[in-house]
C-alpha cells in the first residue's frame, strides 16, 4: 500500500506513483460528503509541491461528472490508462456517498399460505 498524494491505485509502482511523474491526477471525497475533487499537478513549478497543485471540486450528478473530468483529461493529454483508472476511482468514491437503503424484508402473506396448505 501506498498512502502518497494523487496514486490512484493505493499501491507501490513506479507507473501510479504520483510524486516523480509530471502530469498526475489524484481523486479525493470533498470535505461534506457530497462531490469529488480532482487534484491535478501544473507543469511548471514541480519542486514547489504546495503550489503546483490545483484542486476542482465538482458537485454535480455522478454521469456529469465523470465526463467533465474525462474531457478534462483528454484535452490535457494525459493517457487513456490514467483516465480510465481516475474514472474508477470516482465511480468508487460516488458510490460510497450514496446513502445506504436497508430494504424491509418480504412479508409473506399467512392466510394465503395456510390456505394452501389446508
Amino acid at each position: 500500500m501506498s498512502l502518497e498524494p494523487n496514486n490512484l491505485k493505493g499501491g507501490n509502482s513506479f507507473r501510479y506513483n504520483g510524486l516523480i511523474h509530471r502530469k498526475t491526477a489524484g481523486i479525493e471525497p470533498v470535505k461534506d460528503g457530497k462531490g469529488v475533487s480532482v487534484v491535478t499537478r501544473k507543469s511548471e513549478g514541480l519542486r514547489k509541491h504546495t503550489k503546483n497543485l490545483t484542486h476542482v471540486e465538482l458537485k454535480k450528478r455522478s454521469r456529469r461528472t465523470i465526463a467533465t473530468i474525462r474531457r478534462t483529461l483528454k484535452y490535457n493529454n494525459y493517457s487513456k490508462d490514467l483516465i480510465n483508472d481516475v474514472v474508477r476511482r470516482i465511480c468508487a468514491i460516488i458510490q460510497s456517498q450514496k446513502p445506504v437503503v436497508i430494504k424491509s424484508k418480504a412479508r409473506t402473506a399467512e392466510k394465503g399460505l395456510g390456505s394452501l396448505w389446508l
